[in-house]
């Protein structure tokens, strides 16, 4: 190999690794600033309240549905709830007016508050009407039904009737899964300074329900005593399941998953009224009958003594005798009143 060809090779080796060490340079020299962006990049210090879940129209608001969230300062508007302006405490108890998707902010005109015109309205789902029911501390479960809780309604009566004249002691859970919408005059819950809720008693609930709900309510007043029982969170879920193994409810034919969650949610927060259950006085004592004896037929028996005759003056089950034969003097003996014809036996 000539000296030519030996100072190409050396002068390509040279200039192979300066451009390899120039590379390497500037590709050190540029990390730094892309992480040096990286770390001044900007983070939103300000927080707008967020709804936790969906709320739809007619929710009431609780502590567990909303949370503060950081939020784009370029996004945020002026109806909007801000963390360090917005008071949690006096949002509870408000009810959504419009609907609102899980993780969006609150607007302040979403929301109507207690004691503003057509709070309970705004409250109530379509085709829903509220009714109120009296109840004492003890058919109210001592004051721990709040808004937002769901109750059974029991109806407990004395059914007149029967041979003995006894009346038939029974109680019957007429409806279930019933939104408390209101105790009293109060949609929300009160708590004291340390922020644990006050329970209190009250003489009226107020529930929503179907029309022909409202009509069952009407009556069930005047029927007898009407009490309430607490539902547990997990029974809508367990209701729900019997009723779609039993087939009173159908799933929808479609296979998107929000339309069939959405299906569910409706289906559970509705009102029951079938699947009554009854307990009578039997159930709880011995000495209680189960149901109402009929009474014995008239003139029933065996050899029964001949009617006595109907003299002419006396007063008899159907009145007194038209006919009379010469005066007659009435006895009374307690409530008992006897006319005696003059001459004739007392």
């Amino acid at each position: 190999m000539d000296g030519r060809k030996i100072i190409l090779l050396v002068g390509a080796l040279v200039i192979a690794a300066v451009t390899a060490f120039m590379a390497r340079t500037l590709m050190q020299g540029s990390a730094a600033p892309v992480a040096g962006a990286q770390q001044a990049a900007p983070v939103s210090s300000v927080k707008v309240l967020v709804a936790t879940r969906a709320l739809p129209v007619g929710t009431i608001l609780g502590p567990e549905s909303m949370k503060f969230q950081p939020w784009p300062e370029e996004l945020i508007q002026n109806a909007y709830h801000l963390e360090g302006q917005t008071d949690l405490k006096a949002l509870q108890g408000t009810v959504v007016r419009f609907a609102v998707p899980a993780g969006q902010p609150i607007a302040q005109g979403s929301l109507v508050r207690p004691g503003d015109r057509g709070f309970l309205a705004a409250a109530l789902g379509p085709g829903m009407r509220a009714v109120t029911v009296p109840v004492s501390a003890q058919s109210a479960v001592a004051g721990f039904v709040f808004p937002g809780d769901r109750v059974d309604l029991i109806l407990t009566q004395s059914v007149p009737g029967g041979g003995d004249g006894e009346p038939l002691k029974a109680s019957e859970t007429v409806l279930r899964n019933l939104r408390v919408l209101a105790t009293d005059q109060r949609v929300d819950n009160q708590t004291d300074e340390a922020g644990k809720t006050v329970v209190s008693t009250y003489s009226t609930v107020t529930v929503e329900v179907t029309p022909k709900i409202a009509e069952k309510i009407a009556v069930a007043q005047t029927v007898g005593d009407l009490s309430l029982s607490l539902r547990s969170i997990a029974d809508n879920a367990t209701e729900l399941e019997e009723a779609i193994a039993s087939g009173e409810v159908s799933m929808p034919e479609t296979d998107d998953p929000r339309a069939e969650k959405a299906m569910l949610a409706r289906l559970a927060a509705r009102p029951i009224e079938a699947r009554s259950s009854v307990s009578t006085g039997a159930d709880i004592s011995r000495f209680q009958r189960s149901s109402v004896p009929g009474r014995p037929p008239v003139n029933a028996g065996v050899n029964m003594p001949p009617a006595p005759p109907v003299m002419p003056g006396m007063v008899t089950a159907q009145g007194p005798v038209a006919v009379t034969m010469g005066p007659v003097v009435r006895v009374s003996r307690g409530t008992s009143v006897t006319a005696v014809e003059v001459g004739g036996k007392k």
